[in-house]
C-alpha cells in the first residue's frame, strides 16, 4: 500500500473518531497512536471502488455515481463557505460567574458544568437587536463564499428557529421573540447563496434524553435517548427540511450513541429536501453495514497532507473557537486564511470558515476585517478556486497549484506564495507542452518560458503583484503530463527531507508551527508552541534497509515525540542543546521499506518543550 493511500486511510478513521466537531480538545499523542492501531485494521483492507458499487450508504444508497456526480456539481464548483455557530453561548462568551471557562466558548455548558436551570437563564440575555441577514449573506458573498452553514441546533439544544416540539428555542425563550433562520434563508435565495443547516442530532445538553461527551451533569439531562430522537430530533429535522425553503446542506455533528437503528429513525426526512448534500457525521464509522459515509468528509481545524480519497470539506476558525469568545484573540492573519483557502483547494477541497457572532447579532469586527480581505483577493483570483480540481503535484516548494481540465488543454493555476529571488521560477515535472504564461491580476503579461530538464522555468518580474499569493496562469496544449516527484536517495543511499516538501498540520485551537527564517535566511520550523500541531514528510526509497534518522534542531528544554516512518512508530526524546544555535542529533534507527513512504513527528504529551528544526536525514547503516 502506498503511502498515500495509507495516510488517507488513517485521516479518515481519525477523522470520525478524533475530528468530530468539539470533543475534548486535550487528547494525547498516546491516544492518538491507539486510534491509528485501531484503523490499522482497515488500512489493511483494499480499496474496492467500481461503477457497479453502491457509492452512498444512507438515503442515497441506491444512487448511480453520474446521478451523485449531478447532486454534487455545485459543491464542487463552490470550493468555499461560511459556517456561522451562534446561539445562546455568546451570552456568557467564555465567562460563567465571573470564571473564564477553559475551551471552545460554544461548549462552555459543558465545560463549565452548568446545570441546566442556570444555562437557560442565558437566554434571557440573548436578544440580537441587530441581526441583520442580509448584511451576514453579502458579507459571505463579498468574501467569495458560495454556501453557508448556520447552526439551527447546537449542542446546548438550544433552537435558532419556530419549533412545534419544544419552548426552548430564540421565539418563545428569549426576549428577541422571532425566528432567525427564515430571514437568512429569504436573504440567501435573494443574492444566489446557498443554504445548509448544522444540526446536533445526539448531543443534547438540556433536553432529557440527549446525548452527552464524558457523561451527563445534571439530573435534568437524564431521560431515554430514543425518546428524545423521536420527540426532539426528528421532528425538528422536519421542521428545518418543510419551512425553510431550499436546504443544500445538512450538517450532522457529534453523533454520540449513534447506532444504525437510531440513525434509521432520520430514514424519509431527507426525501424532504431532494439533492439535499450530508456530512459523515451521523453516526460514527465510514464504511457500509455500520456507520454512515455521508457524501463529503469533515477534517476539522487542519488540511491533510495530500487531501482525501473522497469530497471533503475542511472546517476551521478564524480564532481558536466556534462560538463567541470575548476574550479569544489569537486571530489567525488574513494571509493565513488565503493560503489555507488555495491549500485545501489544491488538495481537491472546499473550505468552511468560521464565524461567531456575537448575542446581539453583531459580527466580530475582527472577522469583518479578515473576510474583507479575503474577498479583495478572491475578486480578483477567483477563477484558481471555483471550479478547480487538485493539484497534479506531489509538493511545490514556493506554493500551490490547481487546474481546470478542458477536453483538449488544461489550465494550470500556480499560487506562488514565496517569489523567486533570481526571478527564475522552476515548475519540475511538468513535461507537458507550454504554450501560454500570463498573470491572473494582469493577463495582458506575457510570462516567457523555458523548457528545462525537469520540468519548464517560468521567467518572473523582481517584485510579486501580491505579496500574499500571486497566481500565474499556464495554458497547456493537449493531455497533462506531470510526473510524480518526490525526494529520494543519492547515490550513497542518504535521504535529505528539506522544509521546502514539508507538510505541516496545525489544529487550529491555539499555538502554532510556522515555516519561517533564520538569521541566515535558511528556512525553519518555529514558533512550535502547539502540542497538537505536527508535520510529515512524503519521500521515494529506493535502496530500502536500516536508517539511523539524525535531526538539525535547537532545543531549549528536554522534549519528546512520536516519530512515524512508513506506519510504525516509536519514542523520541531530544535532550536541550544548551544554545540558541543548532545541532545535529541522532534520535532514531528505522526501517525503510522499497518504494513510496512517508515520516511523521507529533508531538508527545508526555513530554513536550518548543523546538526549531532545520531539516531532518537518514543515513544508511552500514
Amino acid at each position: 500500500m502506498s503511502w498515500r493511500r495509507y495516510t488517507h486511510r488513517v485521516e479518515l478513521g481519525l477523522s470520525c473518531l478524533m475530528g468530530l466537531k468539539h470533543q475534548h480538545q486535550g487528547f494525547g499523542t498516546r491516544w492518538i497512536v491507539q486510534c491509528m492501531l485501531i484503523f490499522s485494521t482497515l488500512c489493511a483492507l483494499p480499496n474496492h471502488s467500481s461503477a457497479t458499487e453502491r457509492v452512498f450508504v444512507g438515503p442515497y444508497d441506491n444512487e448511480t455515481i453520474e446521478q451523485r456526480d449531478q447532486r454534487m456539481s455545485w459543491w464542487r464548483e463552490a470550493r468555499f463557505g461560511l459556517f456561522i455557530h451562534w446561539g445562546v453561548y455568546a451570552v456568557p462568551a467564555g465567562t460563567h460567574e465571573g470564571r473564564a471557562i477553559e475551551n471552545i466558548g460554544e461548549w462552555i455548558m459543558h465545560y463549565g458544568k452548568i446545570p441546566v436551570v442556570e444555562y437557560k437563564k442565558y437566554a434571557a440575555d440573548f436578544n440580537p437587536t441587530q441581526y441583520d441577514p442580509e448584511a451576514w449573506v453579502l458579507m459571505a458573498k463579498d468574501a467569495g463564499m458560495k454556501y453557508i452553514v448556520i447552526t439551527a441546533k447546537h449542542h446546548d439544544g438550544f433552537a435558532l428557529f419556530d419549533t412545534d416540539v419544544s419552548d426552548w428555542n430564540i421565539v418563545k425563550a428569549t426576549p428577541y421573540g422571532k425566528d432567525v433562520l427564515k430571514p437568512l434563508a429569504e436573504a440567501a435565495r435573494k443574492h444566489g447563496i446557498k443554504l445548509g443547516f448544522y444540526y446536533s442530532q445526539a448531543q443534547d445538553w438540556v433536553h432529557p434524553g440527549g446525548s452527552t461527551w464524558e457523561g451527563r451533569w445534571d439530573q435534568a439531562q437524564k431521560g431515554d435517548m430514543d425518546r428524545y430522537l423521536q420527540q426532539i430530533a426528528v421532528p425538528q429535522i422536519k421542521e428545518l427540511f418543510t419551512n425553510y425553503g431550499e436546504i443544500s446542506v445538512i450538517w450532522w455533528d457529534t453523533p454520540i450513541d449513534m447506532t444504525p437503528e437510531r440513525a434509521r429513525l432520520f430514514d424519509g426526512v431527507v426525501d424532504l429536501q431532494p439533492g439535499v448534500i450530508t456530512n459523515n457525521r451521523l453516526i460514527y464509522g465510514f464504511n457500509g453495514g455500520y456507520g454512515f459515509r455521508g457524501d463529503f468528509r469533515t477534517p476539522e481545524q487542519h488540511i491533510p497532507a495530500t487531501g482525501l480519497d473522497y469530497d471533503w470539506e475542511a472546517c476551521q476558525t478564524m480564532n481558536t473557537t466556534w462560538g463567541y469568545k470575548s476574550y479569544d484573540n489569537e486571530w489567525k492573519s488574513s494571509e493565513t486564511l488565503i493560503r489555507n483557502l488555495v491549500d485545501i483547494a489544491s488538495k481537491g477541497g472546499n473550505y468552511l470558515l468560521n464565524v461567531g457572532p456575537m448575542a446581539n447579532g453583531e459580527i466580530p469586527p475582527e472577522s469583518l476585517t479578515r473576510l474583507k480581505d479575503v474577498g479583495s483577493w478572491m475578486k480578483v483570483n477567483s477563477s484558481s478556486i471555483y471550479g478547480t480540481t487538485a493539484s497534479p503535484f506531489v509538493r511545490l516548494p514556493w506554493g500551490r497549484a490547481t487546474k481546470k481540465q478542458y477536453p483538449n488543454a488544461t489550465e494550470l493555476f500556480l499560487h506562488i506564495f514565496d517569489w523567486p529571488t533570481d526571478g527564475q521560477l522552476a515548475v519540475d515535472g511538468l513535461h507537458s507542452e507550454v504554450i501560454g504564461a500570463y498573470f491572473l491580476a494582469d493577463y495582458q503579461y506575457q510570462i516567457s518560458v523555458t523548457k528545462s530538464a525537469k520540468g519548464w522555468v517560468l521567467n518572473l518580474p523582481d517584485e510579486p503583484l501580491d505579496n500574499v499569493n500571486t497566481v500565474v496562469v499556464l495554458k497547456i496544449k493537449g493531455a497533462l503530463d506531470v510526473e510524480r516527484l518526490l525526494p529520494t536517495q543519492t547515490s550513497d543511499g542518504m535521504l535529505s527531507l528539506k522544509l521546502t516538501d514539508v507538510a505541516i498540520h496545525n489544529p487550529s485551537y491555539g499555538g502554532e508551527l510556522v515555516l519561517g527564517r533564520d538569521s541566515y535566511d535558511n528556512r525553519i520550523l518555529t514558533e512550535w508552541t502547539d502540542s497538537r500541531s505536527h508535520v510529515d514528510w512524503l519521500f521515494d526509497v529506493k535502496m530500502p534497509g536500516q536508517f539511523d534518522v539524525y535531526a538539525d534542531v535547537s532545543v531549549k528544554s528536554t522534549t519528546s515525540f512520536v516519530l512515524t516512518v512508513a506506519g510504525e512508530s516509536s519514542s523520541v526524546t531530544i535532550e536541550p542543546t544548551g544554545h540558541e544555535g543548532f545541532e545535529r542529533r541522532l534520535i532514531s534507527r528505522v526501517v525503510l521499506p522499497l518504494g513510496e513512504t512517508g515520516l511523521s513527528l507529533q508531538p508527545s504529551d508526555q513530554l513536550w518543550s518548543p523546538i526549531q528544526l532545520r531539516s531532518i536525514k537518514l543515513e544508511p547503516v552500514q
